[in-house]
């Protein structure tokens, strides 16, 4: 009996998750261990002949190729500053849109659209405002903010990709702080108003411990998406001017997809993982010691 108990359970779980776990083998595991092994290699992508060249790649990558470090420099204030702006106004609009507003919901829903909006899209519609958008309301009140040349410059197109990505993905960590502000307790609060406690005091010392679990989370997804960041940067830059503004994730494409250098290309996307992998392992784990219970 048991052992009829035991094969019914087994047979369950190779029905439902059996398939799931074929396709994540198929699609996440195996191209992974194919890319660690193209990456000792000189592969071009397309031809049959594969020679193995060892640490040629990652020794190439370190001391003779500019463009990936400058990319990567691109990528690292991109981050920096794309993390820290995201998870500012994901809260702030958080902390406000938990009040007693009557357009509290409408105001939810207009700022999550962005983040339905696939990259590419929004990428070529604020490319269409920065261009022509900003440059009638120039001419129009003379306003010497929308007649910079936001996709001209060095400085102003890295502040252009910052505004999309901060305007596309702001909204999805509302929702999580949204989620962990309304399960802060009402009788915590009650008590520090009533002990006097001002709006600041409770924010800093009450919800900012309590969603901490919520910062994790947003932390994490921020650094992610920022780190990978590709379909804005092509669509809004391309990398331009004069290759001021490619992202990692594009430098990477172009070695191994523009230039036929998959073995490059492939050993940048291992030492990428690696560090992408330790950044988050450190901020996770920082910030999960800040967490507290109520």
């Amino acid at each position: 009996m048991n052992r009829r108990k035991k094969s019914s359970a087994l047979l369950q779980q190779i029905l439902f998750v059996g398939p799931s776990t074929i396709f994540f083998i198929l699609i996440m595991i195996i191209p992974f261990f194919l890319g660690l092994y193209y990456s000792f290699t000189n592969w071009n992508g397309v031809s049959s002949k594969i020679d193995f060249v060892g640490f040629h790649n990652f020794i190439t990558i370190f001391t003779n190729d500019d463009k990936f470090r400058d990319a990567f420099s691109f990528t690292a204030r991109f981050t920096i500053l794309g993390v820290i702006l995201t998870n500012l106004l994901g809260f702030l609009l958080a902390y406000f849109l938990t009040k007693p507003l009557k357009t509290r919901n409408v105001l939810r829903t207009i700022f999550f659209m962005p983040n339905v909006i696939g990259g590419l899209l929004l990428g070529f519609i604020w490319q269409f405002i920065f261009v022509k958008g900003f440059a009638a309301i120039g001419t129009a009140t003379n306003l010497g903010f929308f007649n910079l040349p936001w996709l001209g410059t060095k400085g102003t197109a890295f502040w252009a990709i910052v505004i999309v990505f901060v305007w596309q993905t702001a909204g999805y960590l509302m929702v999580i702080y949204i989620s962990s502000l309304n399960n802060v307790p009402k009788d915590i609060l009650e008590a520090a108003e009533i002990d006097g406690a001002s709006r600041g005091q409770v924010l800093r010392s009450i919800i900012i411990p309590l969603v901490m679990p919520a910062v994790t989370v947003c932390l994490f997804l921020a650094i992610s998406w920022s780190f990978k960041m590709f379909d804005l940067n092509l669509s809004l830059t391309k990398g331009g001017p004069f290759g001021s503004t490619e992202s990692v994730a594009m430098n990477i494409y172009n070695e191994a997809y523009t230039n036929n250098r998959l073995g490059l290309g492939t050993a940048k996307a291992v030492i990428f993982f690696i560090v992408v992998a330790i950044i988050t392992s450190l901020q996770v784990r920082f910030t999960k010691s800040k967490e507290v219970e109520a």
